[in-house]
């Protein structure tokens, strides 16, 4: 550890974040009003859609900040200290996804010109099949996106701060407190400003986060000497928290830079559980979810609708090194004795060790500015959607005659009080060993009857709406009964091959319940379903770098070649 090192954050630190901060919700409330002030008509669709004119750099880029949270450089890092690059699978399989998103689900959203994904479900199958993904979509996006993102960030911050679990600040939990000054910021310019706002501000968080990212990869990477140092440490020294009561690591490092593993392995992500789990995770996130796809709902037109997720593909790419790695390279540093000290005393705190060892003051302020950056453009996306599917699937249903005007406020309201409900969710997260193990397993259990229903939807004519239904409840019921079964610890096995499990279960439920309950296509279902797979493969969109077909191959290309060298 080089001499005169602070592990402390500065002033400098703190200013930096304050600035940033300030500098994020006066950008968001911005965007707001000039966005107002150019409306001419059609404020609903402006509000919640951004007025369609999200272009591929613009949609790739907020899919890809929806997507990257607190939890990716906070529980990725504590994961990659653990058990090293295997939960990086969860960052390149999700390419695999989007690759599906661009060439089969997003054209016909687009053809559907929808402002929410049960309503697109409505118009396939029915109004109950709308209610129960609503309802879903409503809990994911509190629960499931904001939840996680403000606890996780609230977790850095008390890292930081060198606060104790259970510290307070003022009679309040620290934890809470975090957690609720963060909500607010968030909740008031995603209120004021819409969809737009969330963009705007999502592409500007989403630079800084890869910068900090970047700046502690690069700062790990060279003090280590190189990736032949890095394999050499780790194949030749025990794990540092090998033995140390609670922490779970009884084993080496050997294979910390493989990303297929076999049965048994401690980790618990077998090579088979990623192949045949995450596809189910994968679709309904990627491809199913109102957080992510809102951004596609809300493009220019077809070609941007298809070549911004497989932007956001290309970005898939770069988290494993850069949100993975360095807790790997924190193992090895550690290993190496470079950090001082015996490294983390829990893996849940690895980044902010790695930060608060790395990096000088000032660059200390940046990284942790990029962690609440990762937060809050979480929590912006998800109360934006939650705002869309509160106005349109709940609000105007019951009263098709509601304005604009009425539902944009609907939607302000919304915000508000989806912020207040994923503050009091927050703390759900800590009942797991890991926030990455938590996230994941609650999609487990929410994702396979609605990658089910979509996946059979839209490539099956035959497939009826009441064995739509029929298999969104039945499946929620199974997964409710699995989530119960491991919260209260009766079974604990592999969350990927539960989720497969489950998903197995539901497609046995809609193919028996489309037999014994045919129904004829509707006619307005007739745009939304590819009589034959290959259709959306056959268009002629132009030039070779607005071809989707080309690009398509060429994201698939990149990933089969990055598991071939890290297999």
């Amino acid at each position: 550890m080089e001499a005169g090192m602070n592990h402390a954050v500065g002033a400098w630190d703190w200013a930096i974040i304050a600035v940033y901060l300030l500098a994020v919700v006066g950008l968001g409330v911005a965007t707001g009003f000039v966005r107002r002030r150019g409306e001419r008509g059609g404020e609903g669709r402006q509000y919640f859609l951004a007025g369609n004119t999200l272009t591929w750099p613009v949609i790739g880029l907020a899919m890809f900040a929806a997507n990257i949270s607190t939890v990716h450089l906070v529980s990725l890092a504590e994961a990659a200290y653990k058990y090293g690059l295997v939960f990086g699978n969860f960052e390149w399989m999700a390419g695999f996804t989007l690759i599906l998103l661009s060439l089969f689900f997003a054209p016909l959203y687009l053809r559907s010109r929808v402002a929410t994904l049960p309503d697109f479900l409505e118009r396939r199958f029915n109004r109950g099949c709308r209610d129960v993904l609503s309802v879903v979509s409503l809990f994911s996006a509190i629960v499931i996106h904001m939840g996680v993102a403000l606890y996780t960030a609230a977790w850095v911050l008390r890292g930081i701060l060198g606060m104790a679990p259970g510290a307070t600040v003022l009679g309040v939990d620290a934890l809470v407190g975090f957690i609720a000054v963060l909500g607010v910021l968030t909740g008031l310019y995603t209120m004021v400003g819409g969809l737009l706002a969330v963009v705007w501000t999502e592409s500007v968080q989403t630079v800084l986060l890869l910068v900090g990212a970047v700046v502690v990869t690069a700062v790990g990477y060279a003090k280590i000497g190189g990736w032949s140092a890095l394999a050499e440490t780790l194949a030749t020294h025990p794990h540092p928290l090998a033995g140390v009561a609670g922490s779970g690591v009884t084993w080496g490092t050997d294979n910390f830079l493989h990303m297929a593993r076999t049965g048994g392995d401690a980790s618990g992500l077998a090579w088979y559980s990623i192949l045949l789990g995450y596809p189910v995770l994968g679709i309904w996130y990627w491809c199913c979810d109102q957080t992510i796809v809102q951004r596609v709902l809300a493009a220019k037109n077809d070609r941007h609708a298809r070549l911004g997720p497989l932007f956001c593909a290309f970005l898939k790419i770069w988290p494993v090194f850069f949100f993975v790695l360095p807790g790997v390279i924190g193992v090895a540093l550690v290993q190496q004795g470079a950090l001082g000290g015996d490294g983390p005393a829990v893996a849940a705190d690895t980044y902010t060790f790695l930060i608060t060892r790395l990096l000088p003051v000032g660059l200390k302020g940046l990284v942790v500015a990029a962690m609440l950056a990762a937060a809050m453009q979480t929590c912006s996306a998800a109360l934006n959607s939650t705002a869309t599917l509160v106005a349109y699937d709940l609000c105007r249903r019951h009263r098709p005659g509601l304005g604009d005007g009425a539902l944009v406020r609907i939607g302000r309201i919304t915000t508000v009080a989806g912020t207040l409900l994923a503050i009091v969710a927050s703390p759900l997260f800590g009942h797991y060993t890991t926030i990455f193990e938590g996230i994941n397993k609650l999609i487990s259990y929410v994702a396979p009857p609605i990658t089910t229903v979509f996946l059979v939807g839209v490539f099956c004519k035959r497939a009826s709406g009441k064995s739509a239904w029929l298999t969104l409840v039945g499946g929620m019921g199974l997964g409710a009964v699995a989530f119960l079964l491991d919260w209260n610890g009766w079974y604990q096995g592999d969350f990927m091959m539960t989720a497969f499990g489950l998903f197995v279960a539901c497609l046995g439920i809609m193919g028996i319940t489309s037999l014994r309950y045919p129904e004829p296509l509707k006619p307005e279902a007739k745009t939304l379903i590819w009589e034959d797979w290959r259709e959306p493969l056959r268009a002629t969109p132009g030039g070779v770098l607005e071809d989707y077909r080309v690009m398509a191959a060429g994201v698939l290309a990149i990933f089969v070649g990055l598991y071939l060298v890290f297999r």
